[in-house]
């Protein structure tokens, strides 16, 4: 059995290091005396030369098929780099990616839509949580009626990340009361802003902030439909189940990076006259925090490594979210205990990690949701103890 990386993704993962730690990190001063001001870290030019910056090295669509100018990478090549990502608070990503879920728009709607997403000329975000619909998607209320060759939307959605700049929603919307949104009576619509919906910023404790999107009798053309009339449902569960090896990846980017601040903290920081890492207390959590590391890096490959082998990835990426973002928010806790007083500040960025890792355990499927499908796989015996070696 073999865990070393390939020649490939050695060389992927080294350039994007390279990257991240020359164009990217030098920024993070920056981001920081912006975010203290309550200014965004990054402004959409800034973010779009970087981009295009990482584009002239090929890195451009990382999941994006090459038909579209995309790289197509394989899973567990991109969850190496989103981990690499993670080794930076500079809220950058790579350019060239659209919303997994537009590749079923029809020709016209990606010559409107898709495509101009992927060249960055337009912005989306994706419309399925409600005041009343979190975990439980399929209790949608924003409605469609059908009015000749236009639908009616009426309703409200919440929590939708880049909603407050996005020029287009993919929104999730009962057309079938009576079916339910689970059994073919959902269905997803483009809506392009200018059709009449607004957004409203939303305060959380983490930098940024998602949106609630108000939709007041907004008229959306028949063609604007995505995919088929009652697909909706499944292509919300489509894009959702793509974050459930990215999220985690993400956080062990970010769990590596806090973690050696803890290290060379522990072996400059005196107290009493000696080193802080020579008391056991602090040896103890920076062996545990190594050791949480490590196990979700193997589970989050390992449900990276499932999606390329065309096997159902649902419960391995289940267990890689479920422990990623729990184990993200432990080692960010120890490495903050570590620094003590000055962990808690906004002079370095601890805190804003502190802040930002809670929302793993919510987003795009909470640790309860992870945990019900998990135990769900093995009661209904979906799925055997040990997986594919069992």
């Amino acid at each position: 059995m073999d865990f070393s990386l390939t020649d490939e993704e050695r060389a992927v993962r080294d350039t994007v290091r390279s990257f991240i730690r020359r164009e990217v990190m030098p920024l993070e001063a920056e981001v920081l005396r912006r975010e203290r001001a309550h200014q965004p870290g990054l402004d959409h030019s800034e973010l779009r030369e970087l981009q295009l910056k990482a584009r002239k090295f090929g890195f451009w669509g990382l999941a994006t098929p090459e038909e579209y100018g995309g790289m197509d990478l394989p899973a567990v090549l991109q969850s190496l780099i989103w981990t690499e990502l993670g080794h930076t608070f500079v809220p950058f990503r790579f350019g060239g990616e659209a919303d997994n879920i537009l590749f079923h728009a029809t020709e016209e709607q990606k010559r409107e839509f898709l495509i101009p997403t992927i060249e960055g000329e337009r912005r989306s975000c994706f419309a399925i949580t409600e005041p009343g619909a979190g975990s439980d998607a399929a209790n949608i209320r924003l409605s469609a009626r059908r009015d000749g060759d236009d639908w009616i939307l009426d309703g409200e959605k919440t929590f939708i990340t880049g909603g407050n700049d996005a020029d287009f929603a993919i929104v999730v919307a009962v057309t079938d009361r009576e079916k339910g949104a689970r059994n073919g009576g959902a269905t997803a619509f483009l809506v392009d802003r200018a059709m009449g919906w607004r957004s409203e910023f939303i305060q959380t404790m983490g930098e940024g902030g998602p949106a609630s999107l108000i939709f007041d009798g907004v008229r959306v053309p028949h063609r604007n439909i995505l995919g088929e009339i009652g697909q909706g449902f499944t292509l919300g569960m489509e894009w959702i189940g793509k974050g459930r090896y990215t999220i985690p990846s993400h956080a062990i980017g970010i769990a590596e990076r806090v973690l050696q601040m803890a290290i060379d903290h522990a072996n400059t920081r005196e107290t009493f006259g000696t080193k802080i890492g020579t008391n056991q207390a602090i040896q103890w959590m920076i062996a545990d925090s190594e050791t949480e590391l490590e196990a979700a890096r193997w589970l989050v490959l390992k449900s990276a490594w499932t999606v390329d082998q065309g096997m159902d990835p649902r419960h391995a990426s289940s267990m890689g979210k479920l422990y990623g973002a729990g184990m993200v928010n432990r080692v960010v806790d120890r490495v903050l205990q570590i620094h003590g007083g000055m962990g808690y500040t906004r002079e370095l960025p601890i805190e804003r990690w502190y802040r930002q890792v809670r929302l793993y355990r919510i987003f795009e499927g909470t640790d309860e949701m992870q945990r019900l499908i998990i135990s769900r796989d093995l009661l209904r015996g979906y799925t055997k103890i040990g997986g594919h070696l069992a």
